[in-house]
């Protein structure tokens, strides 16, 4: 089930939160963000979103957020971006939130998706976004520093809705 994210599942959303972007290998986001920070960055206002994927016993499994990739005249073009916890990788999560951010972009009237910074690196998400219909528009060499690889691309991907 996937439903509106709260406050109160900011404490379940946290642990993974922190150590994907403690991890360095997938988010542009700084590696040292503490908790508040954290919330900042995820927990998003209106008219923007944040939901969770939680499992039949309440358990937040993974989260994503939605929002305007630009505003004014390049706000009709909407992004996301997702989070599964390590622990319940593998069985479908990343995909359902995928599927429940474009139908909401398509709902709200956007034209198109667009993911600005996906680490080339990553190559499930990158699979993943490839087979719900996305595409790499372009990559910025050298756009991520890996903490393991180093100097890796950045892809911007895209789809119409």
């Amino acid at each position: 089930m996937i439903r509106e994210a709260t406050a109160e599942d900011w404490p379940a959303i946290w642990p993974f939160f922190h150590e994907i972007t403690a991890a360095g290998e997938t988010f542009t986001y700084p590696l040292d963000l503490d908790r508040e920070e954290g919330r900042g960055w995820w927990l998003l206002p209106d008219p923007d979103r944040t939901v969770v994927a939680v499992g039949d016993d309440g358990t937040v499994l993974g989260t994503a957020k939605m929002n305007r990739n630009q505003r004014g005249n390049g706000s009709h073009i909407a992004s996301a971006s997702y989070m599964v916890d390590p622990r319940h990788s593998g069985r479908g999560v990343g995909r359902a939130l995928c599927e429940y951010t474009l139908e909401w972009a398509r709902t709200a009237g956007f034209r198109a998706m667009q993911f600005n910074a996906v680490v080339e690196t990553n190559e499930t998400a990158v699979r993943l976004y490839r087979r719900l219909g996305f595409e790499v528009i372009g990559t910025v060499p050298e756009g991520f520093l890996h903490p393991v690889r180093g100097y890796v691309g950045l892809h911007i991907m895209y789809r119409a809705l």
